[in-house]
């Protein structure tokens, strides 16, 4: 990790380029070189939000301030704790942000199988945590329950972190 190296002209560090994903922070064959630069404070933090993970290029910036410009291939996909960059004197690790999420509880099979019907319709990422269905919050919540129009007034509405 070129950590160390001014830009032309100036004194900050020169952007890191990431065209690859190195693993993950879980994986064992890096567990021991994460555990070790961990204990130094050398472990530098790249907070995304959870859209940013289904992009292949973007330019973000690290808790420390360091400037990370990714261009990845199709074929890798970034991930909470995906390493970035890693060497001896540091990493970069990816943290996604907490999302906040709308729990929407029908109250009665027709409501549920109305709900199922808008939900695809208007094709959001969902998830399912028994008979409650969950959505990913990238807007505000009054936006999502206005597109569910009257049927909205009849479900158990909650806004919780994901």
């Amino acid at each position: 990790m070129d950590t160390d190296t001014p830009a032309p002209g100036g004194t900050a560090p020169a952007p890191l380029r990431v065209d690859r994903i190195i693993g993950n922070r879980m994986d064992a064959a890096l567990a021991g070189p994460l555990h070790h630069l961990a204990h130094h404070g050398a472990i530098d933090l790249l907070h995304l939000d959870a859209g940013d993970l289904k992009r292949r290029r973007l330019q973000a910036v690290t808790a420390s301030g360091r400037v990370v410009q990714i261009a990845l291939p199709r074929s890798e996909t970034l991930a909470d704790g995906a390493v970035l960059a890693l060497d001896a004197r540091g990493a970069v690790v990816v943290r996604v942000r907490t999302q906040s999420a709308l729990r929407l509880a029908p109250r009665d099979a027709a409501d549920a199988l109305a709900l199922g019907y808008h939900a695809g319709n208007l094709h959001w990422a969902v998830r399912f945590d028994g008979a409650v269905l969950v959505v990913p919050l990238d807007a505000p919540p009054e936006l999502y329950l206005a597109r569910l129009g009257d049927l909205a007034a009849r479900l158990e509405v909650a806004v919780v972190d994901a």
